[in-house]
């Protein structure tokens, strides 16, 4: 049984009842340093060192750009939403306002500028002309609203027609040189396709001619990979989504964002487009932990199929973002392999409890200033040529 199968009478369970508010419908989270305070093991600050507190003075005044920031629109939630409890969730958390609520959430969590995108799958599964109009109409949208109505606080990436390759680069195109959107974002497989396959070539040449990124979030599962890897036949273990929630946010769209990336590296695409700029979000979505591995294990047999080592793709190539995961030690460890002007902070906003949550944490990660800048909004302006 595939997500979108799941049977409409059972209740859903959402970001705040999932392991005490651990994980949640839509989005990946981690434990923040901030919600690790209190929690029984403080750690004994040594005599005379900078406090948590302390650092988070010093950089109070610290500017943020969020780089993965969800919206939905009602027609977006009907196409994309498990049933009218999924839309009461997503309704909930605020996924749909463009307005005082969002810049509410932004002022108090000192967050200067969102860039926003539709919330996955977007319009990736729509084909055909139906499919074109509806990445159109959420554009035009963004546009005509909050870009119009805030262009201070709202930037955003354009939504493809991705099933209609050839149409879904003249939309990005229009977006970018008419209407001065940032990139696009993609939301996983495209029916069973990644951004490697030869039919996404005219998407992938018109973003390296238009000097853009494309950002990669995950998306869910084909039918086949769910039913291989995240189905059960026992429903008792299904009553509180934990199927959908496994092969989503619980640990399958990390995964999966992973293997793209791979699979664009290994698959020649930056080989065929060398100045393609890709972005992901959650950490780098598992690639620190497997940094080594993968350096190690696909150097010898790419060695005579790409031009360069594995590894000097994810530096030439790449940007990732701390979206969701307000953790201390995954950020050290991502900057262990990848250079500090590579990584740009982002909230996952509705899907953390409170923009502040992510603000306050990164305020209180012990990295020089000139670093914490860079992250924080200097690589985004620099990526994506806007300043605040």
């Amino acid at each position: 049984m595939s997500p979108t199968e799941h049977d409409a009478a059972r209740p859903l369970m959402g970001r705040r009842g999932f392991v005490a508010g651990a994980a949640a419908l839509g989005a990946g989270v981690g434990w923040s340093a901030s919600a690790l305070a209190g929690r029984g093991n403080d750690p004994v600050e040594p005599e005379g060192s900078l406090t948590e507190r302390d650092i988070w003075l010093r950089d109070e005044d610290l500017r943020f750009i969020g780089t993965e920031e969800t919206f939905s629109t009602p027609e977006l939630m009907r196409l994309n939403s498990l049933n009218q409890d999924h839309i009461a969730f997503l309704t909930e958390i605020g996924l749909a306002d463009l307005g005082e609520r969002r810049l509410r959430d932004m002022d108090q969590g000192g967050l200067d500028v969102q860039i926003l995108s539709a919330h996955t799958p977007s319009v990736q599964n729509v084909p055909g002309r139906e499919g074109i109009d509806f990445a159109r109409r959420l554009n035009r949208q963004l546009v005509e609203g909050p870009m119009a109505e805030h262009p201070d606080r709202f930037q955003a990436f354009a939504t493809l027609p991705l099933q209609s390759p050839e149409a879904a680069a003249d939309e990005l195109e229009r977006c970018v040189r008419d209407d001065g959107f940032l990139g696009a974002l993609t939301n996983g497989h495209i029916t069973s396709r990644y951004l490697d396959h030869p039919d996404f070539e005219p998407v992938l040449a018109r973003a390296q001619a238009l000097d853009v990124p494309i950002y990669l979030h995950p998306g869910y599962p084909s039918d086949a990979v769910y039913r291989t890897y995240y189905a059960t036949t026992r429903p008792e273990y299904t009553r509180e989504y934990q199927d959908y929630i496994f092969s989503g946010s619980g640990l399958g769209w990390h995964q999966e964002v992973l293997v793209q990336a791979v699979r664009m590296i290994t698959y020649g695409v930056f080989d065929r487009f060398p100045r393609l700029k890709i972005v992901i979000g959650h950490m780098g979505e598992g690639l620190p932990f497997y940094y080594e591995r993968i350096a190690n294990d696909m150097g010898e047999p790419t060695q005579k199929s790409l031009e360069k080592p594995v590894e000097q793709y994810f530096q030439d190539n790449f940007w990732f973002t701390t979206s969701a995961f307000f953790q201390d030690d995954l950020l050290h460890l991502l900057l262990k392999y990848i250079s500090v002007d590579r990584v740009m902070f982002a909230t996952d906003y509705p899907f953390i409890d409170s923009i502040k949550e992510g603000t306050d944490w990164f305020r209180a990660v012990d990295l020089p200033r000139e670093d914490k800048e860079k992250i924080a909004f200097r690589n985004a302006e620099k990526l994506f040529g806007i300043t605040i």
